[in-house]
């Protein structure tokens, strides 16, 4: 299916959570599927890291999918034959919505290094800022994998009488230590790149292009699992022999460059720092009023893991899980088996996809 991508402009001013305030700002987005006369079909996909608004179909003269297509469309679990789906690039994006390579309209400068830090909260709000514009009441699903999820049991908290249904797929309640320190080394790749520039590198005609590509390279290590790595390249060499030097030598070696070259192409290494750091901040747990939101908390949830994934570990996922249990809420479970790890939320999976459609087509019949 071809898909358009949409702009719309937004003039009411959203305050952030860190009491910076956009006064204005862009949100793109796609949809699939049609709204329903009684707007009771409406579906929010909530996007990870590095992902962006096209969530499936195709963009006209482009062969490449969205990056859920195996998910979405006409048969697909998320089945756009009954549902009205909707996908936003999210503040501090760079794929058309508001970000660090906007023109801030007060200096008439790009805004760099000088957009705001975003939090996952304020992307919500923002959420529910072009929820409005579409005049839906109520989202009959809010779902998302890794930080898409995250979003999806924010919503659950923020706005209880807007959401039926929270799937929240390789998530977790909070960022560890460790998944911090990730977090941070990718920063530091980036901002200790030459062409850095302080932020102001497109001031500059430059990109931190090495820098960038180091934070992805690491990235991608924790979005795999030790064992689809052994499957898809083992040790094997790129050619025939070792060549006692410092080129690639091992496919992984390759694959890894491949991947970082590929991402300095089409993501932004200011846009990189905030998603990071919305990351570092989600904790809604500790968050003052916590309590009574979960109190107030309305939506049933579908919660999703897989048994490969160390970077958001099924245990993480069993704490959002034993957190609904203790509140009451109607919560269902499911870790799938999968040698994908992280990125296994992305992949084709027999198992993982009729738990997803099980769940949304008895959602959709009462």
């Amino acid at each position: 299916m071809h898909v358009k991508e949409k702009k719309i402009h937004i003039n009411k001013p959203l305050e952030l959570n860190s009491g910076k305030i956009l006064k204005s700002y862009d949100l793109m987005f796609e949809t699939y599927g049609e709204l329903n006369d009684e707007k009771s079909n409406a579906v929010l996909i909530c996007h990870a890291l590095s992902g962006n608004h096209h969530v499936a179909g195709f963009h006209k003269g482009d062969e490449k999918p969205g990056w859920w297509d195996n998910m979405i469309g006409p048969g697909k679990p998320i089945n756009t034959d009954k549902l009205f789906v909707v996908c936003m690039n999210n503040l501090g994006g760079c794929h058309g919505s508001s970000g660090p390579n906007s023109v801030d309209i007060e200096t008439n400068q790009t805004y760099g290094f000088q957009f705001p830090i975003v939090t996952v909260q304020d992307w919500v709000n923002s959420q529910k800022v072009l929820m409005d514009e579409f005049k839906i009441i109520k989202w009959q699903f809010v779902i998302g994998g890794s930080l898409g999820g995250m979003q999806a049991l924010q919503w659950s908290l923020d706005y209880p009488d807007h959401i039926n249904n929270a799937i929240i797929i390789a998530a977790s309640p909070k960022l560890t230590a460790q998944n911090i320190a990730f977090n941070e080394v990718a920063r530091q790749a980036i901002t200790s790149d030459p062409d850095w520039c302080d932020g102001d590198y497109l001031k500059h005609n430059k990109v931190p292009k090495r820098g960038l590509a180091l934070a992805r390279m690491l990235g991608h290590i924790t979005y795999l699992s030790d064992e689809s790595m052994a499957k898809k390249f083992g040790r094997d060499l790129k050619k025939d022999k070792i060549n006692f030097n410092f080129d690639v030598e091992f496919q992984i070696e390759s694959y890894l460059r491949y991947q970082g070259e590929k991402f300095v192409t089409s993501f932004d290494a200011n846009t990189y720092l905030l998603m990071t750091k919305a990351l570092d901040y989600f904790d809604p747990i500790n968050e003052a009023g916590f309590a009574k939101k979960m109190t107030q908390c309305k939506s049933r949830f579908l919660i999703i893991s897989f048994t490969s994934d160390w970077r958001f570990p099924p245990s993480r996922s069993e704490e959002i899980v034993k957190m609904l249990v203790e509140y009451n809420k109607d919560v269902s479970y499911a870790c799938i088996e999968s040698d994908g790890g992280h990125d296994a939320f992305l992949m084709k999976n027999d198992n993982y996809f009729e738990v997803m459609r099980t769940y949304i087509e008895a959602s959709i019949n009462g």
